[in-house]
């Protein structure tokens, strides 16, 4: 068999000043590429000169990095990653998206678009394979992500802030225009502080193969992986019913979170399931470019549906049944620009400290509030960890490191109660992602409600997830492929091999460059702990299954564990100084 010489990376990134409004090239070195890949670890690389910036500061760059896949028909390839630091939280953050943005991006010939510098007026930029465009666009200010789309229409892709990003509120969006978010962390916010309104991508170079013999025959393996997973095409089913399908599973296992995690099950989340919304609003299938599993829902209109984490938390999380309402808070968010995790659990804490949870009309309002800092939105624009601190009851904001805590409660699953406090983002259950060893599994895993051996797991898990977010490839994947089918679709792509292990060696350096940068800005131990309700309050036990308060010294032991896993110190720290020094 006969290859091309490699390939995989254009090994060019596009850098736009809005400050002066220039932009040029610059190339990205080849052992950058092959030392982190792209999407998340080649954002996070790039930011090595400017992670000590306020999220606010006009030099702070916002990357927009795709990998080394993405234009191939890799299976779940068509995806980037934007990475920033994040004003939520103060850490670095990166959140990735798919679509045909994605795609568009690379076909301009870019591995990366950097931005730099903030425009005193609302601007886009529209990217093509001849380079970036700075548009006057004053006329959107204020726009919904929608009515911004379409005055952008025939400029290819784009990528926009709604109200709630012109306005920083602190968990804004960046939403694509096929409808996939760029979710957590408020990096719609800093796009805004730019006054970068949108960007278009309107590429159409080729992405070359470099053995497309060897790359067919990866694909086609990962295709009959899909295929045979009960997760994704199976008894589950989120190809039938999209991420919704868990919400009965979650209520099966008791630790679906309800009235602010006070209690673990919610009686009539029925209402919202897989099977209900596809009932109710006649769900068709839709899902990112390219995608096989299309795990996305829509209403014959096109209305995108929510998914399981934003069912969940406008369900159950503020004591809601009604499903209607809850679709209309999803699309109000996408409108407005809002991840809907963080708003609903910020709703959630409000409602907790008011002695009453909200009703569906209450909170469609507050959510418009929120977007344009008006009334008690002011306050609530600002994320549940300050909200509660202002109110005087800090123990309320279910959250890690100021990022809200997702629809999986810790007490029901304790590697994902570790994977929260170390994730490098905050309260993600996406870095480690234990979801299949520990809920997913049949019968049900005996020891999620134990600590034992989970350090060990989290640090693979999390190593193994940066080198997926890097290629860029959906999670989702992997709930029927693994990193060796993907490491075949690089080698193939890029004419040079890569291992599953090397791969795990490039997550580990992404890992562990993303937790000296946060050590740099300040966190350690302190910041990697649960809020203490989990320690002392029980779960909704019954149904033979007992939900106990996570045990404080376990955790505390097994966190001890990853730190020497990682090769920290027992404050969490680098006991080397020079750590990045030595990096790629």
């Amino acid at each position: 068999m006969i290859c091309k010489s490699a390939y995989g990376w254009t090994g060019r990134m596009l850098r736009v000043d809005l400050t002066n409004r220039k932009s040029w090239y610059e190339d990205i070195p080849a052992e950058l590429l092959h030392s982190y890949l792209g999407g998340r670890g080649l954002g996070v690389r790039l930011m090595r000169e400017w992670y000590r910036l306020d999220p606010f500061d006009p030099a702070i760059p916002l990357i927009f990095a795709v990998g080394p896949l993405c234009g191939t028909p890799a299976p779940t390839a068509a995806r980037l990653t934007v990475v920033s630091r994040s004003p939520l939280t103060g850490t670095i953050y990166d959140c990735s998206a798919g679509g045909r943005f994605a795609w568009r991006l690379k076909a301009t010939g870019v591995d990366a678009l950097m931005i730099t510098g903030a425009s005193a007026t609302p601007v886009a930029i529209a990217v093509t394979p001849s380079g970036a465009e700075i548009v006057d666009v004053s006329r959107l200010r204020g726009k919904t992500v929608h009515e911004t789309v379409s005055a952008l229409f025939g400029r290819g892709s784009v990528a926009a802030i709604g109200p709630a990003g012109e306005n920083g509120v602190l968990f804004a969006n960046i939403m694509m225009g096929e409808g996939n978010s760029v979710g957590r962390g408020g990096l719609g916010a800093v796009m805004g502080a730019k006054g970068l309104k949108a960007v278009t991508v309107n590429g159409d170079r080729p992405v070359d193969i470099a053995c497309r013999e060897r790359f067919e025959t990866a694909r086609q393996d990962v295709m009959r992986l899909f295929r045979a997973s009960p997760v994704i095409f199976g008894e589950l089913g989120i190809a039938e019913y999209g991420t919704p399908a868990l919400v009965d599973l979650m209520r099966q296992r008791r630790m679906a979170p309800t009235d602010n995690f006070r209690r673990t099950v919610f009686e009539e989340s029925g209402n919202y399931s897989g099977p209900a919304i596809r009932r109710d609003f006649h769900a068709k299938k839709d899902g990112c470019y390219g995608c096989p599993i299309q795990c996305k829902k829509s209403t014959p209109s096109g209305e995108h549906l929510p998914e399981y984490e934003t069912v969940s938390h406008f369900g159950g999380l503020n004591g809601n049944a009604g499903l209607a309402a809850i679709v209309k808070s999803n699309t109000l968010c996408n409108e407005l620009g809002m991840d809907t995790i963080s708003a609903a659990a910020t709703l959630s804490a409000w409602g907790e400290a008011r002695g009453r949870f909200l009703d569906g009309g209450e909170v469609q309002g507050l959510l418009a509030d929120m977007a344009f800092r008006r009334g008690e939105g002011e306050l609530l624009s600002l994320g549940s960890r300050r909200v509660a601190e202002a109110l005087g009851r800090p123990g309320l904001s279910m959250s890690v490191k100021g990022l809200e805590l997702p629809a999986y409660d810790p007490r029901g699953a304790y590697g994902m109660a570790l994977a929260y406090c170390t994730s490098s983002r905050g309260g993600c259950h996406l870095r480690a992602y234990p979801i299949s060893h520990e809920i997913l599994r049949k019968p049900i895993a005996t020891d999620r409600f134990s600590f034992s051996g989970k350090a060990r797991i989290i640090a693979i898990a999390e190593d193994t997830n940066a080198a997926v977010d890097s290629l860029v490839a959906c999670k989702f994947s992997f709930f029927g492929a693994t990193l060796e089918e993907y490491a075949e679709l690089l080698s193939a792509t890029a004419g040079i091999d890569y291992s599953p292990q090397q791969l795990k060696e490039i997550g580990r350096r992404i890992c562990l460059t993303e937790r000296f940068y946060n050590c740099d800005n300040g966190f350690g131990v302190q910041d990697d702990i649960l809020p203490e309700r989990f320690f002392h309050e029980s779960g909704s036990s019954g149904e033979g299954i007992e939900v106990p308060p996570v045990a404080r010294m376990r955790f505390e032991e097994e966190l001890q564990k990853y730190y020497r896993i990682r090769g920290l110190t027992p404050e969490g720290v680098f006991a080397d100084p020079d750590f990045l020094l030595k990096q790629p």
